[in-house]
């Protein structure tokens, strides 16, 4: 009570006898400067409100949470990323940034607003508490514990499936094709995600690297990759970073140095006056080699840094004009659909009663004073990502969409089958004696689930085809010639046909 008495003499400072019913000016019609009027104004309104709450209200109780519910709403309203954390949620982000928690092994979609009704399941963990309960990527939760998670804030919602090891939480979900929402008990457990995948595309001569977080581990994954891209001269490499909503700026700072030339500026940040707070370089010498072409793989989900690491690459690659000034070239390529377009820096300040505010305080600026705030990375191939068939076609077409469904359908004279084009995937970084023992004690589900999900990937064999018309293209030029970026996208749009509009006119006779 102590702290309602005092916001409300601090509220009421401003207070005069009676309601004014003077109409004020719209949010968007008033400067900056006029923050501290706007600022006392309804500092002075609330202080009503809570008068009115004390003397009249028939039952006011949860006073702590209708505060913190105000104070999240104000601060939602300014941005979709600022907000409240109250104790819970403050508590548990600050335990979460060990890397290792009691969760459900889950991956999330952090790019929800803070009102949705769902929270997407972008990705599960093999063999993770959920993903050992059934619970698949794209599910929709509504509800944890029996609360629903509407109206509440994706930190909060996080607090709520989050808990103490070996005790049980449920959700239920929304599914695609089922009538019914589902239920899971899942047991908390410590979940340890990984955040990178190697794979060497045997029959395409093409190295893979998938990104779903920047860490200390990918970093050097992504170096030894790129050194052993560079002493065997692969066609091309392929960094995957969809679904990468981000991580530590430091670490990509890390990663853009492996590409780009010492003291190679990054990223920068302004303030809301237009003025730079910090500005992010390269610390050493690149390891790259600028004959292997890296093709960069985005989505929507691909967010924050990982946006600031995909535009850094693609503006120097622009910029450095395929070598012709004599230094190494730099051959980047954005293949998918745009990103996400988070290009605001938030940053989290304690307050008092165990509370902390998550507020936006300036935004990031790439070479060239770039912003990618609310327009994100434009790919240079845009290529819609296919899903997999639904349960249901998957089964129709196996039963009843094939000559050989029938029972008694005529067989080739010598039984042969064609092939079904499958890529030759092998997990990179391994001896063959490794590689023999992996056999024996069986391969990961991390591993066999990203390579059943790479072998129905039509961005990726997009892009390998891509990586070849490049290759084909640089092989048409005259020795003393190099491609440059601009050239070969030229050449392979002349090739390729993307996600763009064709020019399609009818012709009459």
């Amino acid at each position: 009570m102590k702290q309602w008495y005092a916001i409300l003499a601090l509220a009421l400072l401003s207070t005069t006898t009676g309601f004014s019913s003077k109409p004020k000016k719209k949010d968007e019609e008033r400067p900056v400067e006029d923050l501290d009027k706007q600022i006392y104004s309804w500092t002075h309104t609330f202080g009503q409100v809570l008068e009115l709450v004390k003397t009249q209200h028939y039952s006011p109780t949860h006073i702590d949470t209708a505060y913190t519910k105000a104070m999240d709403s104000f601060l939602a309203a300014l941005d979709p990323h600022s907000g409240l954390l109250d104790p819970k949620a403050y508590k548990l982000m600050l335990e979460s940034t060990s890397g290792e928690f009691f969760g459900v092994g889950i991956v999330i979609d952090n790019t929800r607003k803070s009102r949705d009704r769902f929270l997407i399941v972008v990705d599960t963990i093999p063999d993770g508490p959920a993903d050992k309960e059934g619970v698949k990527p794209m599910d929709k939760i509504f509800e944890v514990d029996g609360e629903t998670v509407e109206g509440k804030a994706t930190e909060e919602v996080i607090a709520m499936i989050k808990g103490a090891g070996g005790t049980k939480v449920n959700i239920k979900v929304m599914r695609e094709a089922h009538q019914e929402p589902l239920s899971f008990d899942i047991e908390r457990d410590v979940v340890k995600e990984q955040s990178s995948l190697s794979f060497e595309i045997r029959d395409q001569d093409i190295y893979y690297l998938s990104l779903s977080m920047f860490s200390q581990s990918a970093i050097q994954q992504i170096e030894d990759l790129l050194k052993k891209s560079k002493d065997k001269q692969y066609r091309g490499v392929i960094l995957d970073l969809r679904n990468n909503s981000g991580g530590l700026l430091n670490a990509v700072v890390e990663i853009a140095g492996l590409f780009l030339p010492k003291s190679s500026l990054v990223v920068k940040t302004k303030d809301r006056n237009g003025k730079e707070t910090s500005k992010e370089m390269t610390k050493r010498a690149p390891i790259t080699n600028g004959q292997v072409p890296i093709f960069i793989l985005i989505n929507n989900y691909t967010a924050s840094a990982a946006e600031i690491l995909a535009g850094c690459l693609k503006i120097h690659s622009e910029q450095n004009g395929g070598g012709k000034d004599g230094k190494e070239p730099l051959l980047v390529f954005l293949v998918g659909t745009s990103t996400f377009g988070k290009g605001s820096v938030q940053e989290v300040k304690p307050i008092s009663n165990d509370c902390a505010a998550k507020v936006t305080t300036s935004l990031y600026y790439l070479p060239g004073d770039v912003s990618i705030q609310g327009t994100g990375i434009v790919p240079d191939f845009p290529i819609e990502r296919t899903l997999p068939q639904s349960e249901q076609m998957v089964w129709f077409t196996k039963n009843y969409g094939r000559e050989n469904t029938f029972e008694n359908f005529i067989k080739p004279p010598d039984g042969s089958i064609t092939g079904n084009g499958t890529c030759v995937l092998e997990d990179d970084g391994k001896k063959e004696s490794e590689k023999e023992n992996s056999k024996k004690d069986g391969p990961t589900r991390w591993t066999e689930r990203a390579k059943e999900m790479l072998q129905t990937d039509n961005q990726l064999r997009a892009t390998i085809s891509l990586i070849n018309l490049f290759n084909l293209y640089r092989s048409s030029l005259e020795d003393e010639k190099i491609a440059n970026r601009v050239d070969a996208i030229e050449y392979i749009e002349r090739l390729f046909v993307t996600a763009k509009t064709l020019d399609i006119v009818e012709v009459k006779s």
